[in-house]
């Protein structure tokens, strides 16, 4: 029995991970719900296997200080730098808030005052976000991951790409990220922002998660149909139909760096 290929070795150490009874290595330690129908679905074909996903979700964190060559600065996790809240779930926007005014971490609700906001840019905010669906796949070739770059791209998930070792991150710019307060000397989370306004973030956040789930089931559709049932040249003939000059130009530009690689490879195999 011949050796399994890189990839094929990578994949079923993945799927071995997916059906494990174990928690994964991602701090929900699962595989959100809403993602399990695409990750199914993809890993289903010989060329591909999803590494990682999110379908979605909202957060409130308080920024952090770390100290940077003799530097104070502010930002990611740094010392106290935490999650307040966490959630995929959209049945749990609403609410939120009533969460963190416990005995120990309870929300000081009031106005933006000068002095509190320092213009030095050590104030550490707190931030409210919500991030949509991103899913990353390890495609076995370029020329899969090719396809799976045009699908995506065809339907809205702009922001996706392709890196390095045929790994295409499948992305969308359905988001929100806005400071509604900040943390005090005293480690007190104070609200600069009115109750109608934090109503408003949840209706906003709320239609993100309605066009987030509308834009994955879309996704789910196409790979379907032009990747796991499709005839692929007749999907790439209709995608390049489809396409804008921009993202001609950058097929384009692609194709022409996997021809190098290619070029390169044979030039080296001739001189070994």
């Amino acid at each position: 029995m011949s050796a399994q290929n890189p990839f094929d070795q990578k994949k079923a150490a993945i799927l071995s991970e997916i059906n494990s009874s174990q928690p994964d290595l991602s701090p929900k330690g699962s595989i959100d719900r809403l993602c399990l129908p695409i990750i199914k679905l993809i890993n289903s074909h010989e060329d591909m296997v999803t590494t990682s996903s999110c379908s979605g979700r909202i957060s409130v964190f308080a920024e952090g200080v770390k100290d940077y060559k003799g530097n104070v600065k502010v930002g990611g996790k740094g010392q106290g730098g935490k999650w307040l809240y966490v959630s995929h779930d959209s049945d749990k926007v609403r609410g939120w808030i009533d969460t963190l005014n416990t005995s120990d971490q309870e929300i000081i609700s009031g106005t933006v005052e000068d002095n509190l906001i320092a213009s030095d840019g050590s104030t550490r905010y707190l931030l409210y976000k919500y991030e949509p669906f991103i899913l990353h796949v390890k495609c076995r070739n370029f020329e899969m991951a090719s396809r799976l770059y045009n699908v995506a791209m065809a339907c809205g998930f702009r922001e996706s790409g392709i890196g390095s070792n045929n790994l295409v991150a499948v992305r969308i710019n359905i988001k929100l990220d806005v400071p509604i307060g900040f943390v005090d000397d005293k480690e007190k989370l104070n609200l600069f922002v009115s109750p109608n306004y934090i109503q408003l973030l949840d209706k906003l956040t709320l239609t993100k998660f309605e066009e987030n789930e509308k834009k994955m089931k879309e996704l789910y559709v196409k790979i379907e149909n032009q990747i796991i049932n499709g005839n692929p040249i007749a999907s790439l003939e209709a995608k390049k139909e489809q396409e804008t000059k921009e993202e001609r130009r950058e097929r384009k530009r692609r194709e022409g760096l996997e021809r190098q690689r290619k070029a390169k490879d044979q030039k080296a195999a001739a001189t070994d």
